[in-house]
């Protein structure tokens, strides 16, 4: 194997004694509440939700996030954070401010007071929403949020930017794309990020060393894409599913009416979400 080729985890013990997950009652939280084992002795599990049973090498913590001193609790003693937690959905501003914008800046404080290194920040495509479709873009392209909660994310990215530069916190975010059981439109067919996937990306962005501030696109081996996700080959990633299992299905239906907006940018539906209160 070449050097440029080498993998990053290559003699990197992928396991540490705890991993810290918000937003474990979601739908991606529940989908990696048993993965993260592999990873960890513990995993401290959390959410406002109710998280039922506590499993084996499980820590139950109902948390609300826009609480700085529940936050700051909560992060004691984690080697990592996987930041999950938040509205995932478009809503009014009012809703996404608490948990996605305060309790985002209060898990960072939580990490720079307790030490912890590494974050994995659950990011979105929906912070480069309003570009079309059809557009190339990578990382370092400028973001246009479709909407309050990818503006949310946006924040995000630039609070892991300052508690790096600032602290030396690493953090990688992830600019998921969709990630479901399988595809469920042509838009989906581009954007889909396959479990397996996720998995790998969550684990490498944990554990591959010396990352800095790393934003990366999350976004499985399909045949179309709109993203240059060049930048996680720092990672090692190497999507190993696809979208093209579920063509035939999708494109089964009629597509969207051309005057459909949700048809013209990459965020899709989330660009005509609201207004909200009128």
């Amino acid at each position: 194997m070449s050097l440029a080729s080498k993998d990053p985890l290559d003699g990197v013990t992928a396991r540490c004694h705890r991993i810290l997950m918000t937003g474990a009652a979601g739908n991606l939280g529940k989908v990696l509440r048993d993965r993260l084992k592999r990873y960890a002795d513990v995993v401290r599990l959390s959410d406002i939700a109710d998280l039922g049973t506590a499993h084996a090498q499980e820590e139950l913590v109902t948390c609300n996030l826009a609480d700085p001193q529940a936050v700051h609790a909560l992060v004691e003693g984690v080697d990592a954070i996987v930041h999950l937690g938040g509205v995932s959905v478009e809503r009014p501003f009012e809703e996404i401010l608490p948990a996605n914008i305060q309790g985002t800046y209060n898990i960072y404080e939580a990490a720079r007071r307790h030490g912890v290194k590494r974050v994995v920040f659950a990011s979105s495509n929906h912070v480069i929403g309003f570009y079309k479709q059809g557009d190339m873009l990578d990382s370092d392209t400028v973001p246009r949020p479709d909407g309050y909660y990818g503006i949310s994310k946006a924040f995000g990215e630039q609070m892991a930017s300052f508690y790096f530069d600032r602290y030396g916190i690493e953090t990688v975010s992830l600019r998921i794309g969709s990630s479901f059981p399988e595809a469920k439109d042509r838009r989906m067919l581009i954007t889909w990020l396959g479990y397996d996937d996720l998995e790998q990306l969550i684990k490498r962005s944990i554990f591959v060393p010396d990352v800095g501030n790393l934003i990366v696109y999350g976004a499985s081996a399909n045949r179309d894409r709109w993203w240059d996700n060049g930048k996680a080959e720092r990672l090692g990633f190497k999507p190993v599913e696809s979208s093209e299992q579920f063509r035939a299905k999708v494109e089964s239906v009629p597509p969207l009416p051309a005057d459909d907006p949700a048809g013209w940018y990459q965020g899709g539906a989330f660009v005509k979400a609201g207004p909200f209160g009128d």
